[in-house]
């Protein structure tokens, strides 16, 4: 396949105005004189931001619930040179692009109702640069393009979430796949937006995975049942302004967890606008998801949260 090229804005890291923006000019960085791909252990503790590879595959969990997913996942700049650029302003986001040496820890991303991978490439692909593989799947009757579009499907999500879990597990151990021995499924995190959300509060049941040791719920409410199975380590965001999910509602959400919990507002942003980065919140939202992610993700020592 082609590889398309597509500029996405860390308006999070720079500040940038807008996405729109056209990317700095100027002589890049030089490569590093003596590249050395970092081990499997620490390879997403890097500080860079490293360039990132997507490729769509398509599950199905069952004959009417195909999962197409895309796979965002760090790569090499080039053929020859692995080493990533110091921190650069933008993050370039290669279709098919070659993965990068070391094994980075599994993040499932899902969007809201009307939602898409596509729709949240900047937040997704800001994760994959900092050193995560993200898995993004369409919902198959809640996404941008359902049809038909169902929105009570949604309570069949975690399900679909849980299944596709297991298929990117599953890839990972496939010698003839370009992501085997990249992808750590030791420790995996699952990440919902809105109705994401309320996915990813589905996926925490007695029961699950005990590799699920993760979950962030932004903007989300809960799904029908209790939180049990193995601990976990939960974070709640939501935006003080939000007239689509009222704030209580990720609040109630967060009461009912009983594992180390943070509940954060993200104050002036609403419900959906702050997961693009020209918009009031996606600073904060960015920037504590990854602290969080490389936090829970990375470290072998408990962790404790403090709740709001």
């Amino acid at each position: 396949m082609g590889r398309a090229v597509i500029a996405v804005a860390l308006c999070a890291v720079l500040g940038l105005a807008s996405c729109d923006s056209p990317p700095p000019t100027g002589t890049p960085p030089a490569p590093s004189a003596t590249p050395s791909p970092p081990p499997a252990a620490t390879a997403s503790l890097a500080p860079a931001r490293y360039p990132v590879g997507t490729r769509e595959v398509t599950w199905a969990r069952g004959r009417d619930r195909p999962l197409r997913t895309v796979l965002f996942f760090p790569a090499v700049t080039t053929a020859d040179n692995p080493d990533p650029a110091p921190a650069p302003a933008w993050i370039t986001v290669r279709r098919d692009a070659r993965p990068r040496p070391g094994r980075f820890p599994l993040v499932l991303f899902s969007h809201g109702l009307h939602g898409s991978p596509e729709g949240n490439t900047p937040a997704v692909a800001s994760w994959a640069a900092a050193g995560f593989v993200v898995a993004a799947p369409a919902y198959p009757y809640t996404n941008r393009k359902a049809d038909p579009y169902v929105r009570t499907d949604m309570v069949n999500q975690p399900a679909d979430a849980a299944y596709l879990l297991r298929k990117v597990i599953a890839l990972a151990g496939t010698r003839s796949d370009p992501l085997y021995g990249h992808i750590n499924t030791s420790r995996i995190a699952a990440v919902g937006h809105s109705a994401g959300g309320f996915t990813t509060t589905g996926l925490f049941r007695p029961g699950h995975d005990r590799r699920l040791v993760a979950g962030v719920v932004i903007a989300g409410w809960m799904a029908p049942g209790r939180f049990g199975g193995p601990p976990a380590r939960l974070l709640f965001l939501h935006a003080d302004n939000d007239k689509v999910i009222p704030i209580a509602d990720g609040r109630a959400a967060y009461a009912e967890a009983p594992w180390p919990k943070r509940f954060v507002v993200l104050p002036g942003a609403t419900h959906a606008a702050f997961m693009r980065p020209d918009k009031p919140g996606y600073a904060a939202m960015d920037r504590t998801v990854t602290a969080f992610l490389r936090r829970t993700l990375n470290s072998p020592s408990p962790l404790t949260l403090t709740g709001r």
